[in-house]
């Protein structure tokens, strides 16, 4: 049988530290993947934001920056200008970009940023516990509303961040993925790519959001999570390529 993927050379000798089901990992394997390719390791600083996915430095043999909640865009942003040969990568997820982080990550894009940012779309907070998170849909159910996201008491409506940023001029390139099924995990990793190769060639802000499970705080199984992105998160997220060269397009999966 091929080996089709592995433990990548950049991941610490120690158990994973994201739950069962949790996509944080398959993303890092992408990402680590891409980094060995490009072989970009030594010149690569992760930017670790505040959430689950702060849990990457105890993980990933990289030089990893942790920055205050939802100013992953700025301090990266910081690194960038002082060392423009650094390889800037923003990892954040969907409470510290599209919550407190708003305002950095609109003008960092606005601004034309040559960064790259891994946007983790899971829907809801993680790490403190599953409150609503401003991805969270319509009707989905989380501890701070246990009877499901509710547009009608003031909630508001799920915060849709691709279309959001499609529209400012500092972006090249933007796209949305999901890594529920093996052929999305494959296009995850094309698109990251891309977003890459943006930083790479110095054409400016890159942003790739990647939809993914969190069975523990949705109160489910890891596959009932998987139907919920493929049943819920899709339909409400469309995935594909929103601007690619700095031109805005349509998404088509």
């Amino acid at each position: 049988m091929k080996k089709v993927g592995g433990r990548s050379a950049l991941w610490n000798d120690k158990p994973s530290p994201y739950c069962p089901g949790c996509g944080h990992g398959v993303v890092h394997r992408v990402i680590c993947e891409l980094i060995e390719e490009y072989q970009l390791a030594d010149r690569c600083v992760f930017m670790a934001p505040v959430g689950c996915s702060i849990l990457a430095y105890t993980f990933l043999d990289l030089d990893i920056c942790q920055s205050a909640h939802g100013r992953t865009p700025a301090a990266a942003t910081g690194i960038k200008r002082a060392h423009p040969d650094t390889f800037v990568l923003a990892y954040q997820g969907d409470g510290d970009l599209a919550s407190i982080g708003t305002a950095e990550i609109i003008h960092a894009a606005n601004r034309g940023e040559n960064i790259t940012t891994i946007f983790v779309n899971n829907a809801i907070y993680g790490m403190t516990g599953g409150q609503m998170a401003p991805t969270t849909l319509v009707g989905q159910k989380a501890t701070t509303c246990p009877d499901g996201r509710d547009v009608s008491a003031g909630m508001g409506y799920p915060l849709k961040v691709c279309e959001l940023l499609q529209s400012i001029g500092g972006v090249a390139y933007l796209a949305r993925t999901t890594v529920h099924t093996p052929a999305n995990v494959v296009k995850t990793k094309q698109a990251i790519k891309k977003a890459f190769d943006v930083q790479l060639n110095k054409q400016g802000f890159s942003l790739v959001e990647v939809l993914t499970s969190c069975p523990v705080n949705w109160g489910m199984t890891p596959l009932e999570a998987l139907d919920f992105v493929d049943q819920n998160m899709v339909p409400q997220y469309p995935l594909g390529e929103y601007k690619v060269g700095g031109l805005s397009v349509t998404p088509t999966v």
